[in-house]
């Protein structure tokens, strides 16, 4: 018997292969009908025998392309037709309806054997894709995604390329950048000043200027990347210098695995993570002692980003140079990744010494993505081959635009079942970054056809994107929530684990402003997506001179010797003893005054200041940076040493671990002359045991076994595998980040949720969602805070 049907599929089902796949489908199962692209998605009709029918469905889900993803299929039956045949229609524009999209997909096998085979058309052309990988999020435009919707319209198929996107089984139907070298973008070389350089092959010529020392600003698929050779110490050290960027670390392309194992230890996940069509920087034990990849590279790390080629022009490069090439971002410091030919030139020109562009169009701007794995993979950045995918939420949020927090910001417009956390957008420090902060909130409204009603932001009255989210809600009209900061952290976390109820959440990282008005970083959270209360947390102490006390851990040192030890305590015999004793005497008066010495209780000082009484880093020239280096030293101790001893306090319905017993130990062994990577090692062992005896107290209280940890000093591989081990160990449950940052490029999304649940009210002035009333009620209150802003 015949029947025919009316399917709609939802999902990230354009720009993956998807309309051949079901015309395939239907053609061998005998069936007829259409199948169209939309605004919303995949719309097909199809009829033929009932059991035909019924497989074709299944299929649907089961059999889908791999970089496809099936988030609904809906299907209804109606009277019989009588197609003959089943064709691919033309794409339809639908009002009001979203369809997914597909982030840029790393260069697939194929592709790769087609350029460098001599007898392939497509025999080193940089830019060949197929529906199997290739751009997609950098140059779309609108939706649907159709040729004419991107930056590839103004290149004209030759007949031989609009032959394979005709034809329903050639791998590049409707692969929208589908182009060759008779007919697609073009390379060019050009010097600073952006004189081209005569030259029969772009790429050979620039293989040849960085084995010669050169840097080179090449333009990639989301942006630009400062490139020179990893190996020669002298051009790297140049690139700092003019990038000033002294000593963050640089990422590594490396052309295969096999030449990567030269130089880094591989694990199986990072190997699978190394290879996927993501493609990310993963963060690998380095061989440095094995290695010819200079240590400048990255200085005083055990660990080294490498990514493998993700695009043509990438292969074709480490193929022809034969060198592993440090592959960073083209940017000035602290400003976005630049894009354009022309912007490349005007704010590179000081940084690179010749350019190698190229005339297809980036319409977005998107970073390399970072990962890591440990037990399984964690996202650090989140950009390139994983954004734009939504998130997928386990109820239908109302619209709402979240604005992230101030360091490595992303912004989130979630609406029904999908929240869309966007690219890494970037420290808000500047006014590039902000526009790019503006066009991204942009984008995303305009693709995913969001317009909010509600706009989330964080707490602290300081921060830009606070403050530009309450000038956008009156802007809007719109009700403006704002989240505490570590409550965001814990949800972002519950969203990404897809965990339901209450969690104790362990956020520890740097900043984030408090309900009391203080500093957080060390809390203990019982929270879910609704609201939280503050279980515990660590002790208060003074941040002499605020912002000082960040890039100088030896003012957080001092703080935490003159507020635990007292202000007599002897620095004989440390290394904060040589600080100035002039200013010595002027942190010893702001930590007993409180003068300009606001309150904090952040992990991240703690590790700051630790790391300088270990003399390990006095000052920072990049966020972290002391804490980093910390840990590095600690992964030097072979031995399983004992923790250094502390205590937890009740005070109230909130217990406070006090650290007293365990600075005095510290400076104790520093004074003994302990290694100090014996020191960081007892250290890292003593925060683990911390968290684990924190969480079990509340544990047992609250009858909750699920510890959630977030925040960026989880980024801290040996301090997540000591605290995760150790919670195991009282019996609980562990749970961290995977897909989201447990960053604050997480923080977004976790915003996003909670202000979904909090805003029932009509009121634009809002106090975060918290059951615990302020410890200081002379601090200004959050509504206080949002009526100055507003105003």
């Amino acid at each position: 018997m015949k029947k025919r049907s009316r399917i709609g599929v939802e999902g990230v089902v354009q720009g993956v292969g998807f309309r051949p796949f079901v015309y395939r489908l239907a053609h061998e199962r005998t069936l007829t009908g259409w199948v169209c692209n939309t605004s919303g998605g995949v719309e097909i009709e199809v009829e033929g025998d009932e059991d035909a029918l019924s497989d074709f469905l299944a299929a649907l889900r089961n059999e889908a392309p791999p970089r496809a993803r099936v988030e609904a299929v809906e299907a209804s039956y109606h009277p019989v037709v009588g197609d003959t045949d089943f064709v691919i229609r033309k794409s339809l524009s639908q009002e009001g309806t979203r369809q997914l999209i597909s982030p840029d997909i790393a260069t697939c096998e194929d592709c790769k054997q087609e350029i460098f085979a001599s007898e392939n058309r497509r025999f080193a052309y940089p830019f060949t894709n197929c529906t199997n990988c290739g751009p997609r999020f950098t140059i779309i435009e609108d939706i649907p995604y159709d040729r004419a919707k991107t930056t590839m319209n103004e290149f004209i198929m030759c007949p031989q390329c609009q032959s394979e996107y005709d034809d329903p089984l050639d791998r590049r139907f409707h692969a929208q950048p589908n182009a060759c070298s008779a007919c697609g973008p073009t390379l060019e070389l050009v010097d600073r000043h952006g004189a081209s350089i005569d030259c029969d092959d772009p790429l050979e010529t620039v293989s040849r200027l960085l084995r010669e020392g050169n840097i080179i600003g090449v333009k990639g698929l989301g942006g630009f990347h400062l490139v020179c050779d990893a190996t020669d110490a002298a051009t790297v050290a140049l690139l700092r210098k003019r990038k000033r960027r002294p000593a963050k670390p640089l990422a590594v392309m490396i052309e295969t695995i096999k030449k990567i194992e030269e130089h880094c230890a591989i694990s199986t996940g990072e190997r699978e993570l190394l290879v996927s069509p993501e493609a990310p920087i993963v963060l690998l034990h380095w061989k440095k002692d094995r290695s010819g990849i200079a240590p400048v590279v990255a200085p005083k790390q055990k660990f080294l980003g490498v990514m493998l080629p993700y695009t043509p022009l990438h292969h074709l490069l480490l193929r022809k140079a034969g060198l592993p090439l440090v592959m960073t971002s083209g940017n000035l410091s602290g400003e976005p990744l630049v894009k354009e030919n022309e912007e490349a030139l005007a704010k590179l020109n000081g940084i690179a010494d010749f350019f190698l562009l190229h005339d297809r169009a980036i319409h977005t701007r998107c970073d390399d993505s970072v990962c890591l794995v440990e037990d399984e993979p964690q996202v650090l950045r989140r950009a390139r081959g994983y954004a734009p995918d939504p998130i997928r939420l386990p109820f239908a949020s109302k619209p709402i635009l979240a604005c992230g927090a101030e360091l490595k910001n992303t912004v989130c417009l979630a609406q029904e079942r999908y929240a869309f956390l966007s690219q890494h957008i970037g420290d808000m420090g500047d006014e590039a970054t902000l526009e790019h902060f503006y066009d991204t909130i942009g984008l995303y409204e305009h693709l995913f056809r969001i317009e909010p009603e509600i706009i989330a932001c964080d707490m602290h009255p300081e921060y830009v994107a606070t403050k530009t989210a309450h000038r956008l809600a009156a802007e809007r009209g719109l009700q403006c929530i704002e989240v505490q900061h570590h409550h965001a952290h814990i949800v972002s976390g519950l969203i990404d684990n897809g965990i339901e109820g209450q969690v104790i959440g362990v956020a520890f990282d740097g900043t984030g402003y408090g309900t009391d008005g203080a500093i957080w970083g060390g809390e203990f959270l019982v929270a879910d997506c609704r609201t939280f209360e503050r279980a515990a947390h660590l002790e208060y102490v003074p941040m002499p001179g605020g912002e000082a006390a960040i890039k100088r851990p030896y003012r957080m040192a001092l703080s935490y010797l003159y507020t635990l030890l007292g202000q007599d305590v002897s620095l004989e015999g440390l290394p904060v003893g040589e600080v100035a004793p002039v200013e010595r005497d002027v942190i010893a008066q702001q930590v007993r005054g409180r003068i300009n010495a606001p309150l904090t209780s952040s992990a991240g000082r703690l590790f700051d200041a630790v790391a300088a009484l270990l003399g390990v880093r006095g000052e920072i020239d990049y966020d972290a940076q002391a804490a980093i280096e910390l840990e590095m030293l600690a992964w030097e101790e072979t031995e399983d040493t004992e923790s250094y001893p502390f205590s937890i306090d009740a005070e109230g319905p909130v217990r406070v671990v006090r650290l007293a017993d365990t600075i005095s130990a510290i400076t104790h062994d520093v004074r003994k002359g302990v290694s100090p990577a014996t020191i960081a090692y007892e250290f890292h062992r003593t925060i683990a045991a911390v968290i684990a005896s924190t969480c079990t107290l509340i544990a047992e209280e609250r009858r909750i076994d699920r510890v959630l940890l977030s925040g960026g000093v989880f980024q801290n591989r040996l301090l997540l595998r000591l605290t995760t081990s150790a919670i195991k160990r009282e019996g609980l449950r562990v749970f961290t980040h995977r897909r989201v940052p447990g960053n604050d490029g997480g923080i977004a999304l976790g915003q996003a949720v909670v202000a979904h649940f909090a805003s029932g009210s009509t009121s634009h002035r809002r106090k975060p969602v918290s059951t615990n009333e302020p410890l200081d009620s002379g601090m200004r209150r959050n509504d206080d805070i949002c009526s100055k802003l507003q105003s």
